[in-house]
């Protein structure tokens, strides 16, 4: 096994474009409207520890992970432009942590403060969620202000954990109910260096499945697959149980593979990715399609107007799928990651970057969702059709701005030999070798442009996504044959400081088909240009969309939408005609007349009012 290094988002630095003008967004927009529906709530209070019966914003046991996930976001953020209002609140946060904080290093606002007696004791509760969370924003916070009083106060509660759960095995489980301290003791490894944190991790993950303390919910009878906990984790080929959960084990087992060489490891993170992007991942890259313990269900029971896909669970999977190309750079890996970032996360905030889905249907019926209203106690699932700026449980916010603050971590990696170019965005990254300057319009135009800044012999690979049927590829203005595998094309050469390498991926509209198993989606298609899956909406459309037919023979236009700032597809389509005297049903023949069709990105669906929505459209001449 080769051994990749992630070229950080902090050796990055974006330019003009899709990525930069929606972490722009985050910074000028969304951080501080977070911050306010946060205090609103009572998030941030709740690290006073000062709430009394009678209060309203009782703290809840996750609070402590948004308000992480929040300080994480805005550490990222601090590392090109500092705020110094952000610092402070930050700053007041961390003496808080350190005023409120246990002698022996504990610290929860839920269990510090309003259930001390019950720490350590419930499965379920997310203590150890909390504290990865806290953990990866204290990194963050380190590493851009180079303030660590946070990290040093973790480190305390981090080696509490260590003596209770891996030394004196005396907390009533053994192993974490929600996944995430895993991936953050990777990562606190990886600041420090320091070999504990490292054989904590390993503790976690290896004892995963293999405990009977572990015990779940009760309303899923203890089922330990909901935790993902029914096998030791490199006995684990098929996605189960709470999809965030699920996938941010896997992130931590595919950090585990690569770190100590596993190949057990590794090949069962492979199966695991393999049966979530060929079974159980809609077209929109989302995933957990019931409400249900918002989770994973059987192989293609994937239901559009009810899916839940949740924005959490979209990230965590371009997370895993992102840390298995540091193992082997697989196109496969890189597509998921992308299919999930552009459509099943994206389509979590609003295009003004204040408001947020928790779930993202693939279809939305208005008259249906507003029926539970008239009759809540036959209410049926639906996700809402409106964005909202807060939730009860408010993880997707500060997860998606967190990811969309670091989203050049997902650009590049490399080796001593190797650099790999897995997702395109206007870039200037440092590289081991030196800069490597990428220009591109892209995901809405697929030329590419790479000038190097060093003098060496490297090779590079770029990805060839799945999606293009065809690609050009030029090395100093020359046609360059290059070498194919796991779908990046290989370039080595001798490389001067000015060289370029252009790569050229035509965007052509693609209508994707499903497999039969997929029965909803059965003689319909979703339409894509590049990695941006496409939808119709009412106010484009009208009424009916499922009556709306595509003709595979009509080609589309591509234009841009003033008012959403996105491009649309245009084509000519079928639609019925109803006889007016007929009511529900009728033995006549229908007949069908030409209709113009818009379609929008995905992502930007439900920015303009409540109206239908539909990704999978009838297909018929």
């Amino acid at each position: 096994m080769s051994t990749y290094q992630m070229v950080s988002h902090e050796q990055i630095k974006l330019a003009p474009g899709f990525w930069y003008d929606r972490r722009e967004l985050a910074r000028k927009v969304s951080l501080m409207a977070v911050y306010h529906r946060f205090r609103d709530t009572g998030r941030f209070d709740a690290w006073d520890f000062a709430w009394k019966e009678g209060d309203p914003n009782r703290p809840h046991i996750f609070w402590d992970s948004d308000i992480a996930k929040w300080i994480e976001s805005a550490a990222y953020l601090l590392e090109e432009e500092e705020n110094e209002e952000v610092e402070l609140i930050i700053d007041d946060l961390v003496d808080k942590l350190e005023k409120h904080q246990w002698e022996d290093g504990y610290f929860n606002c839920y269990f510090g403060h309003l259930a001390p007696e019950e720490r350590f004791q419930h499965y379920t509760d997310h203590e150890l969620y909390c504290l990865g969370h806290l953990l990866e924003a204290a990194i963050a916070y380190k590493r851009a202000t180079g303030k660590d009083k946070m990290l040093r106060l973790l480190i305390r509660y981090v080696d509490l954990v260590d003596r209770v759960f891996r030394v004196e095995h005396s907390a009533a489980f053994d192993t974490p109910g929600h996944e995430e301290i895993e991936l953050a003791l990777f990562k606190l490894y990886e600041e420090t260096h320091e070999e504990r944190f490292l054989t904590l991790m390993r503790y976690f993950i290896n004892t995963r499945g293999c405990s009977e303390k572990d015990r779940t919910y009760d309303i899923f009878e203890n089922n330990p697959a909901y935790a993902q906990a029914h096998l030791p984790v490199r006995e684990q080929r098929t996605a189960e149980g709470h999809a965030v959960r699920a996938t941010y084990l896997y992130c931590a087992m595919a950090d585990l593979a690569r770190q100590d060489k596993d190949e057990a490891l590794l090949e069962a993170c492979d199966a695991l990715l393999d049966n979530i992007a060929h079974k159980r991942m809609y077209v929109t890259g989302g995933i957990g399609s019931s409400h249900i313990g918002e989770a994973f269900t059987v192989d293609y029971d994937l239901q559009n107007r009810s899916a839940y896909a949740e924005t959490c669970a979209a990230i965590g999977l371009a997370l895993f799928a992102r840390r298995m190309s540091l193992n082997i750079p697989k196109r496969l890996y890189a597509d998921v990651a992308e299919l999930a970032l552009y459509n099943g996360m994206l389509a979590g905030v609003s295009l003004d970057g204040k408001s947020y889905f928790y779930e993202n249907p693939l279809e939305a019926h208005p008259e249906l969702f507003h029926l539970n209203e008239r009759y809540p106690r036959l209410k049926e699932h639906m996700p809402i059709l409106q964005r909202k700026e807060v939730f009860d449980c408010s993880c997707c916010p500060p997860n998606l701005l967190r990811t969309i603050a670091s989203i050049a971590d997902f650009a590049l990696s490399e080796d001593e030999r190797e650099v790999y170019v897995h997702h395109y965005m206007p870039c200037e990254a440092q590289t081991r070798f030196g800069t490597l300057t990428m220009e591109t319009g892209y995901p809405y135009d697929g030329k590419i442009a790479l000038t190097v800044g060093f003098d060496s012999e490297v090779t590079i690979g770029l990805r060839i996504p799945g999606w293009a049927t065809a690609y050009t590829l030029q090395v100093n203005g020359q046609p360059y044959k290059a070498t194919l595998r796991n779908g990046y094309a290989l370039i080595t050469h001798s490389w001067s400081a000015g060289d370029t390498i252009t790569l050229d991926l035509p965007m052509e509209v693609r209508l994707l088909r499903a497999h039969p198993a997929l029965q909803e989606d059965c003689g319909r298609v979703a339409v894509m240009r590049g990695p941006i899956v496409f939808c119709a909406e009412g106010v484009d459309n009208g009424a009916h969309l499922k009556d709306i037919a595509i003709r595979p023979s009509m080609p589309f236009t591509y234009a841009w939408n003033e008012a959403l700032n996105v491009p649309m597809l245009r084509t000519t389509a079928t639609r019925s005609v109803w006889p007016e005297k007929t009511r529900i049903y009728t033995s006549d023949p229908v007949k069908r007349i030409g209709a113009s069709l818009t379609l929008i990105p995905y992502f930007a669906w439900a920015n303009r009012g409540e109206s239908e929505m539909l990704v999978w459209l009838l297909e018929r001449e």
